[in-house]
């Protein structure tokens, strides 16, 4: 029969997942990194999911489609584990956990105590994360850890070589990880300026190596902010491969080559 059913545009999905918590039948999961739907059967037609895309990927159309069986449908909910435990994103589900819950890390979005605040004898170096994702790609920008948050967006390879990372770096941040080397430049200053605009930002600090290849990360950063129309301070902090940190200002400016100005 020819029924309304949602229609995903895999050019506009990203893969973030937050349609799969959208959707209480469980008829969407990411596959191969795109949203799609499981089973017609699955899917009501009513479009709950479609408000919970930022990439305005979901719609509704009419198509020749199984009839929704509801029955069917909680079923396979039921057996997933419930909406937001199948095959999906690291960014699929909200909760909150400290450092040490059992389960895997990549279950779903998630907000932590850090370690520094969790009883840790003062002897033991403690984490400091206090959220996941961490990735640049995999956090929305409606990601509840956003708001009023001091950012740290950091090069993959600068905690392996800054020894005192947690400590001097990421304790009281919100972490964004990525390589501007091999990932999509672009699609970083999209997700960025939509994180600028969307939340309020207390600062920035972006953390690079001091090779040649991770020094866009601070152009697309200033790209963002100048895109995102937002006045926030941002630091640029470069990591030499012994370790020693120099720092400098960036300006929300992409006329210069890098936006900076020495401190």
């Amino acid at each position: 029969m020819k029924r309304k059913i949602i229609e995903i545009d895999e050019d506009k999905c990203t893969g973030c997942g937050q349609c799969v918590t959208g959707c209480a039948e469980g008829a969407l999961a990411i596959i191969d990194g795109k949203a799609k739907i499981v089973r017609d059967m699955f899917c009501d037609g009513l479009g709950a999911c479609i408000g919970h895309c930022p990439e305005d990927a979901l719609h509704i159309i009419e198509r020749e489609a199984d009839d929704f069986d509801e029955e069917a449908a909680m079923e396979h909910v039921r057996k997933m584990g419930g909406v937001g435990h199948h095959s999906g994103c690291p960014s699929a589900q909200v909760t909150t956990r400290t450092p040490g819950h059992g389960g895997c890390p990549s279950a779903g979005m998630m907000q932590m105590e850090p370690c520094a605040k969790a009883n840790v004898p003062s002897s033991q170096a403690g984490s400091a994360l206090s959220h996941w994702p961490i990735q640049i790609r995999l956090i929305p920008p409606h990601a509840p850890f956003l708001q009023d948050a001091d950012l740290l967006i950091a090069g993959d390879c600068c905690p392996v070589a800054t020894p005192d990372f947690h400590a001097r770096f990421l304790a009281g941040r919100t972490i964004m990880l990525g390589c501007p080397k091999f990932d999509n430049a672009g699609e970083y200053v999209e997700r960025l300026t939509q994180v600028f605009a969307q939340n309020r930002i207390n600062s920035v600090t972006v953390l690079e190596m001091e090779v040649p290849c991770c020094s866009g990360l601070s152009r697309i950063v200033s790209q963002a902010l100048a895109q995102s129309g937002r006045d926030i301070p941002c630091v640029r902090a470069i990591v030499a491969r012994d370790g020693n940190v120099s720092e400098e200002k960036i300006s929300p400016s992409v006329q210069a080559p890098l936006g900076l100005n020495r401190l």
